[in-house]
């Protein structure tokens, strides 16, 4: 009878801090790299950033390092790049993002920032691809994240953990990035569950309680960040307007054909801000 394989992060008795130590590890020895001073995870749209940003000095296929899996949907990079920035510094690249609506828990959506923690990350830059509820806004614009709503109902946080998330999408790191460019709006993200696109009412739910940005991520990440100490950028890439805005029925084709008609332009701007830190 043969075993079956499965995630360490699946197994309640195991802890999620030792495994992302553990990830850290086979990071350092794969690459060379023993410390990685930012982390970056690359949603739709912004992928081409890791080749702009400095020298890759590794890539590595996120399976071969223990928590991650091969990301599930179309337009992500399932690998792990190790990129030396013009500073001397050295960034860690994720482009395997696990969605928390692929149901496998918590644990695994946020491993590759507990993971970029561990390796010794001090900032973390969380990027999406996302729907907007301004309707000033086009598809094709990066905006900031300012602040976010988490619809997921969970949290990343186990047992009796108290973290203040007051100011936890970072206003030093917005600072700088609208320093390299001036007319970068910002707004608050709100995470659905997904993966179903938000109802028309829905968007007008999250626009009631303030929201102006709908996607299916990045929140459950930052608080993570968060409680390992980082400093976070967020950072969306508006690839459509949200349903009951937008004139027309959504589509995730039509989402990563924005993302990568948008993907030259956003990502060099990522990396003018990367070289800013």
């Amino acid at each position: 009878m043969s075993s079956v394989v499965t995630n360490p992060l699946d197994q309640p008795d195991l802890s999620p801090f030792e495994i992302a130590r553990e990830a850290a590890g086979q990071i350092a020895e794969k690459t060379g790299i023993e410390k990685h001073d930012i982390a970056l995870t690359l949603g739709s749209g912004w992928a081409k950033a890791a080749d702009l940003i400095g020298e890759t000095v590794a890539t590595i296929p996120a399976t071969e390092i223990v928590g991650f899996s091969a990301p599930a949907v179309v337009g992500h990079v399932g690998s792990l790049r190790s990129v030396r920035l013009p500073s001397g510094k050295h960034a860690l690249v994720i482009g395997a993002r696990t969605h928390y609506y692929e149901d496998h828990g918590v644990r695994r959506v946020v491993h590759s920032v507990r993971t970029a923690a561990a390796a010794g990350a001090s900032i973390m830059i969380l990027t999406n691809g996302a729907g907007g509820i301004r309707e000033t806004w086009a598809p094709g614009q990066p905006v900031l994240i300012s602040d976010h709503i988490n619809l997921t109902a969970n949290s990343p946080l186990e047992g009796a953990t108290f973290i203040d998330l007051t100011d936890l999408y970072s206003e030093r790191l917005r600072d700088l990035a609208r320093g390299v460019d001036a007319t970068l709006d910002e707004g608050v993200y709100v995470q659905f569950r997904g993966p179903h696109y938000e109802t028309p009412a829905e968007v007008q739910m999250a626009k009631a309680i303030g929201g102006h940005i709908v996607g299916m991520s990045t929140a459950l990440e930052a608080i993570a960040a968060r409680e390992a100490g980082m400093e976070v950028l967020g950072m969306s890439l508006i690839t459509n307007l949200a349903a009951g805005i937008s004139p027309t029925p959504l589509s995730h084709a039509e989402v990563i054909e924005a993302g990568k008609s948008a993907e030259s332009v956003i990502s060099a701007l990522l990396a003018r801000i990367v070289a800013a830190l």
